[in-house]
Protein backbone atom coordinates (compact mmCIF):
# COMPACT_ATOMS: atom_id res chain seq x y z
CA UNK A 1 0.00 0.00 0.00
CA UNK A 2 1.44 3.63 -1.10
CA UNK A 3 0.59 6.31 1.06
CA UNK A 4 -1.39 9.61 0.65
CA UNK A 5 1.57 12.09 2.57
CA UNK A 6 0.64 15.54 3.19
CA UNK A 7 -2.39 16.09 0.72
CA UNK A 8 -0.70 14.56 -1.77
CA UNK A 9 -2.67 11.54 -3.51
CA UNK A 10 -0.99 8.67 -4.43
CA UNK A 11 -2.51 5.72 -5.96
CA UNK A 12 -4.39 2.84 -4.45
CA UNK A 13 -4.23 4.01 -0.91
CA UNK A 14 -6.88 4.88 1.90
CA UNK A 15 -6.41 8.44 3.04
CA UNK A 16 -4.39 8.65 6.06
CA UNK A 17 -4.01 11.17 8.30
CA UNK A 18 -0.37 12.68 8.20
CA UNK A 19 2.06 13.65 10.79
CA UNK A 20 3.48 17.34 9.37
CA UNK A 21 6.13 19.59 11.42
CA UNK A 22 4.66 23.13 11.84
CA UNK A 23 7.51 24.70 9.25
CA UNK A 24 6.08 22.20 6.21
CA UNK A 25 2.48 22.43 6.49
CA UNK A 26 2.02 20.41 2.96
CA UNK A 27 4.48 17.98 3.79
CA UNK A 28 7.31 19.31 1.10
CA UNK A 29 10.06 20.99 2.61
CA UNK A 30 11.49 24.18 1.12
CA UNK A 31 15.61 23.73 0.45
CA UNK A 32 16.08 26.72 -2.04
CA UNK A 33 14.58 29.63 -2.73
CA UNK A 34 14.08 31.17 -6.48
CA UNK A 35 14.96 29.89 -9.79
CA UNK A 36 17.97 28.94 -8.76
CA UNK A 37 17.12 26.85 -6.11
CA UNK A 38 15.54 23.91 -7.35
CA UNK A 39 16.57 20.28 -7.48
CA UNK A 40 17.02 18.20 -11.01
CA UNK A 41 18.06 15.13 -9.35
CA UNK A 42 19.10 13.01 -6.09
CA UNK A 43 20.98 10.96 -5.09
CA UNK A 44 20.93 9.15 -1.54
CA UNK A 45 24.54 9.21 0.66
CA UNK A 46 23.34 7.88 3.97
CA UNK A 47 20.66 7.42 6.47
CA UNK A 48 20.68 8.57 10.10
CA UNK A 49 17.16 7.21 12.12
CA UNK A 50 14.58 9.10 10.10
CA UNK A 51 17.22 11.90 8.13
CA UNK A 52 18.21 10.90 5.00
CA UNK A 53 21.42 12.59 3.64
CA UNK A 54 20.94 13.27 -0.13
CA UNK A 55 23.59 15.00 -2.71
CA UNK A 56 21.24 16.92 -5.20
CA UNK A 57 21.95 18.64 -8.65
CA UNK A 58 20.89 21.79 -10.03
CA UNK A 59 20.37 22.78 -13.41
CA UNK A 60 21.78 25.90 -13.20
CA UNK A 61 23.58 27.33 -16.23
CA UNK A 62 25.78 30.90 -15.69
CA UNK A 63 28.76 31.68 -13.75
CA UNK A 64 29.09 31.40 -10.45
CA UNK A 65 25.51 29.48 -9.53
CA UNK A 66 25.31 26.58 -7.55
CA UNK A 67 25.55 23.05 -9.09
CA UNK A 68 25.54 20.90 -6.32
CA UNK A 69 23.85 21.04 -3.05
CA UNK A 70 23.89 18.45 -0.05
CA UNK A 71 20.64 18.34 2.48
CA UNK A 72 19.88 16.06 5.65
CA UNK A 73 15.95 15.70 5.04
CA UNK A 74 14.16 14.56 7.73
CA UNK A 75 10.70 14.84 7.79
CA UNK A 76 10.21 16.05 11.59
CA UNK A 77 12.88 18.90 11.28
CA UNK A 78 13.95 21.35 9.37
CA UNK A 79 15.77 20.16 6.38
CA UNK A 80 20.19 21.52 6.58
CA UNK A 81 21.01 22.72 3.27
CA UNK A 82 24.91 22.66 2.26
CA UNK A 83 26.31 23.78 -0.97
CA UNK A 84 28.70 21.61 -2.56
CA UNK A 85 31.34 22.98 -4.42
CA UNK A 86 32.15 22.04 -8.30
CA UNK A 87 36.23 23.57 -9.10
CA UNK A 88 37.15 24.81 -12.43
CA UNK A 89 34.68 24.96 -15.08
CA UNK A 90 30.84 24.04 -13.75
CA UNK A 91 28.66 22.45 -16.06
CA UNK A 92 25.72 23.71 -17.48
CA UNK A 93 22.06 22.48 -16.80
CA UNK A 94 22.74 19.12 -14.76
CA UNK A 95 19.55 17.16 -14.76
CA UNK A 96 20.70 13.53 -13.24
CA UNK A 97 22.77 12.05 -10.59
CA UNK A 98 23.02 8.61 -9.29
CA UNK A 99 25.92 6.74 -7.21
CA UNK A 100 28.34 4.25 -8.68
CA UNK A 101 27.65 1.01 -7.46
CA UNK A 102 30.27 -0.35 -5.79
CA UNK A 103 32.47 3.01 -5.28
CA UNK A 104 31.88 4.84 -2.08
CA UNK A 105 30.99 8.46 -2.46
CA UNK A 106 31.43 8.20 -6.76
CA UNK A 107 28.51 9.43 -8.44
CA UNK A 108 27.34 9.91 -12.33
CA UNK A 109 25.71 13.01 -13.33
CA UNK A 110 24.31 14.09 -15.87
CA UNK A 111 23.34 17.25 -18.18
CA UNK A 112 20.74 17.73 -20.35
CA UNK A 113 23.07 17.35 -23.53
CA UNK A 114 24.03 14.22 -22.54
CA UNK A 115 27.52 15.17 -20.88
CA UNK A 116 28.03 12.89 -17.78
CA UNK A 117 30.77 13.81 -14.97
CA UNK A 118 31.85 11.37 -13.14
CA UNK A 119 32.49 12.77 -9.63
CA UNK A 120 33.95 12.09 -6.07
CA UNK A 121 32.86 13.71 -2.91
CA UNK A 122 35.28 15.24 -1.17
CA UNK A 123 34.36 16.65 2.18
CA UNK A 124 32.80 20.10 0.83
CA UNK A 125 33.63 19.82 -2.96
CA UNK A 126 33.54 17.31 -5.32
CA UNK A 127 36.46 15.79 -7.75
CA UNK A 128 35.84 15.37 -11.34
CA UNK A 129 37.18 11.97 -12.20
CA UNK A 130 36.48 11.62 -15.99
CA UNK A 131 33.68 13.47 -18.61
CA UNK A 132 32.13 11.84 -21.22
CA UNK A 133 29.14 11.84 -23.67
CA UNK A 134 26.41 9.05 -24.00
CA UNK A 135 26.45 7.01 -26.92
CA UNK A 136 23.49 7.53 -29.19
CA UNK A 137 22.67 11.19 -28.37
CA UNK A 138 20.69 13.09 -30.21
CA UNK A 139 21.90 16.76 -31.14
CA UNK A 140 18.26 18.32 -30.16
CA UNK A 141 17.83 15.84 -27.03
CA UNK A 142 16.97 17.31 -23.63
CA UNK A 143 18.21 14.56 -21.13
CA UNK A 144 16.29 14.23 -17.94
CA UNK A 145 16.67 10.87 -16.30
CA UNK A 146 19.87 8.87 -15.47
CA UNK A 147 20.41 5.64 -13.31
CA UNK A 148 22.79 2.97 -12.63
CA UNK A 149 22.29 -0.69 -11.17
CA UNK A 150 23.69 -3.59 -10.59
CA UNK A 151 22.04 -6.03 -12.09
CA UNK A 152 21.67 -9.85 -12.84
CA UNK A 153 25.29 -11.66 -13.37
CA UNK A 154 26.60 -9.10 -11.99
CA UNK A 155 26.13 -6.41 -14.90
CA UNK A 156 26.21 -2.88 -14.13
CA UNK A 157 23.75 -1.39 -16.04
CA UNK A 158 22.49 2.38 -16.71
CA UNK A 159 19.40 3.64 -18.06
CA UNK A 160 18.88 7.75 -19.85
CA UNK A 161 16.08 9.10 -21.07
CA UNK A 162 15.32 12.18 -23.27
CA UNK A 163 12.68 13.57 -22.00
CA UNK A 164 10.54 13.44 -24.47
CA UNK A 165 7.44 16.08 -24.91
CA UNK A 166 3.48 15.86 -25.44
CA UNK A 167 3.10 14.19 -28.69
CA UNK A 168 6.84 13.21 -28.76
CA UNK A 169 7.45 10.14 -26.11
CA UNK A 170 10.18 9.89 -24.16
CA UNK A 171 12.95 7.85 -25.59
CA UNK A 172 14.88 5.36 -22.95
CA UNK A 173 18.51 3.65 -23.51
CA UNK A 174 19.48 0.99 -21.56
CA UNK A 175 23.12 -0.65 -21.99
CA UNK A 176 25.74 -2.39 -19.39
CA UNK A 177 28.56 0.60 -18.72
CA UNK A 178 32.18 -0.42 -17.39
CA UNK A 179 33.10 2.13 -14.74
CA UNK A 180 36.70 1.58 -15.22
CA UNK A 181 36.84 2.48 -18.98
CA UNK A 182 33.56 4.51 -19.32
CA UNK A 183 32.22 2.41 -22.28
CA UNK A 184 28.93 1.09 -22.97
CA UNK A 185 27.79 -1.91 -24.10
CA UNK A 186 25.08 -2.61 -26.96
CA UNK A 187 22.13 -0.53 -26.39
CA UNK A 188 18.43 -1.11 -26.11
CA UNK A 189 15.98 1.40 -26.26
CA UNK A 190 12.05 1.93 -25.67
CA UNK A 191 9.53 4.73 -25.85
CA UNK A 192 7.19 5.91 -22.84
CA UNK A 193 4.27 8.48 -22.84
CA UNK A 194 2.54 9.61 -19.53
CA UNK A 195 -0.78 8.96 -19.29
CA UNK A 196 -0.91 11.94 -16.81
CA UNK A 197 -0.41 14.92 -17.43
CA UNK A 198 -1.82 15.95 -19.92
CA UNK A 199 -0.44 19.11 -21.04
CA UNK A 200 3.18 20.87 -21.39
CA UNK A 201 4.40 17.21 -21.03
CA UNK A 202 8.04 15.80 -19.51
CA UNK A 203 7.22 12.14 -20.28
CA UNK A 204 10.36 11.31 -18.31
CA UNK A 205 11.88 14.23 -15.72
CA UNK A 206 14.01 11.53 -13.49
CA UNK A 207 14.14 7.97 -13.10
CA UNK A 208 15.58 5.15 -10.79
CA UNK A 209 16.66 1.32 -11.16
CA UNK A 210 15.43 -0.84 -8.24
CA UNK A 211 18.09 -3.34 -7.22
CA UNK A 212 15.81 -5.97 -8.90
CA UNK A 213 15.19 -4.18 -12.28
CA UNK A 214 12.44 -2.61 -11.75
CA UNK A 215 11.80 0.93 -13.29
CA UNK A 216 10.57 4.13 -11.84
CA UNK A 217 9.85 7.16 -13.75
CA UNK A 218 8.73 10.52 -12.56
CA UNK A 219 6.48 12.68 -15.26
CA UNK A 220 5.63 16.41 -15.17
CA UNK A 221 3.98 19.22 -16.59
CA UNK A 222 6.00 22.85 -17.35
CA UNK A 223 3.91 25.47 -18.41
CA UNK A 224 7.01 28.12 -17.60
CA UNK A 225 8.33 29.66 -15.44
CA UNK A 226 5.59 30.38 -12.42
CA UNK A 227 3.53 27.27 -13.09
CA UNK A 228 0.93 25.57 -12.03
CA UNK A 229 2.80 22.38 -12.14
CA UNK A 230 1.77 18.50 -11.94
CA UNK A 231 3.24 15.25 -11.93
CA UNK A 232 3.04 11.45 -11.57
CA UNK A 233 5.35 8.65 -10.65
CA UNK A 234 4.76 5.64 -13.01
CA UNK A 235 6.02 2.08 -12.74
CA UNK A 236 7.12 2.37 -16.15
CA UNK A 237 9.07 -1.73 -16.74
CA UNK A 238 11.56 -3.47 -15.94
CA UNK A 239 15.77 -3.75 -16.81
CA UNK A 240 16.51 -7.31 -17.61
CA UNK A 241 19.48 -9.07 -18.51
CA UNK A 242 19.08 -11.83 -20.94
CA UNK A 243 20.75 -15.12 -20.79
CA UNK A 244 23.31 -14.12 -22.99
CA UNK A 245 24.08 -11.05 -20.97
CA UNK A 246 21.89 -8.88 -23.28
CA UNK A 247 20.41 -6.03 -21.16
CA UNK A 248 17.32 -5.16 -22.56
CA UNK A 249 13.83 -2.69 -21.66
CA UNK A 250 10.79 -4.28 -20.75
CA UNK A 251 8.52 -1.32 -20.72
CA UNK A 252 5.05 -1.60 -19.14
CA UNK A 253 2.00 -2.12 -21.80
CA UNK A 254 0.07 -0.02 -18.99
CA UNK A 255 2.37 1.67 -17.09
CA UNK A 256 1.03 1.64 -13.10
CA UNK A 257 0.76 4.97 -11.90
CA UNK A 258 1.68 5.08 -8.14
CA UNK A 259 0.89 8.66 -7.59
CA UNK A 260 -0.04 12.14 -8.65
CA UNK A 261 1.05 15.26 -6.95
CA UNK A 262 -0.83 18.47 -7.72
CA UNK A 263 1.54 22.11 -7.38
CA UNK A 264 5.27 20.76 -7.99
CA UNK A 265 7.55 19.72 -10.77
CA UNK A 266 9.06 16.57 -9.93
CA UNK A 267 12.34 15.87 -11.12
CA UNK A 268 14.29 14.09 -8.58
CA UNK A 269 13.60 10.37 -6.91
CA UNK A 270 16.08 8.66 -4.49
CA UNK A 271 15.37 5.28 -2.75
CA UNK A 272 17.68 4.64 0.08
CA UNK A 273 18.37 0.80 0.00
CA UNK A 274 15.73 -1.35 1.13
CA UNK A 275 13.38 0.80 1.89
CA UNK A 276 10.45 1.18 0.34
CA UNK A 277 10.10 5.30 1.67
CA UNK A 278 11.92 7.20 -1.23
CA UNK A 279 12.86 11.09 -1.48
CA UNK A 280 11.26 13.35 -4.21
CA UNK A 281 12.44 16.24 -5.01
CA UNK A 282 11.25 19.73 -7.36
CA UNK A 283 12.30 22.00 -9.20
CA UNK A 284 9.54 24.28 -9.03
CA UNK A 285 11.32 27.24 -11.06
CA UNK A 286 10.08 30.83 -9.41
CA UNK A 287 9.13 29.07 -6.31
CA UNK A 288 12.28 27.02 -5.81
CA UNK A 289 13.35 23.85 -4.51
CA UNK A 290 11.38 21.27 -1.99
CA UNK A 291 11.75 17.81 -0.86
CA UNK A 292 8.97 15.24 0.89
CA UNK A 293 8.59 11.07 1.15
CA UNK A 294 6.40 9.25 -0.08
CA UNK A 295 6.30 5.18 -0.44
CA UNK A 296 7.38 4.56 -4.20
CA UNK A 297 10.55 2.45 -3.96
CA UNK A 298 10.35 -1.04 -4.99
CA UNK A 299 12.27 -4.17 -4.77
Amino acid sequence: MIKKICGVALAGAALLAPSVPAHAADGWQRVGGGITGGLSGLVVEGRHGAAVDVLAVRDNKKPGQNRLVSVRYDPHAKPRVSPVDWPGEPPVDLEAIDAVPGRAREYVALASDGTAYRIRRERNAVRVLRVFKLPGVSRDGNYEGFALARLAHGKLVAVWADRGGDDRPAKLTAAEWNPRTSAFGKRDSARFRAPYPVADVRHVSDLKISAGGALTVSSASDPGDDGPYDSALYAAGHVAVGDHGRVRLEMAHVPDRLGSFSGHKIEALACPPKSGEGILGTDDENAGGSLTEAEFCRP
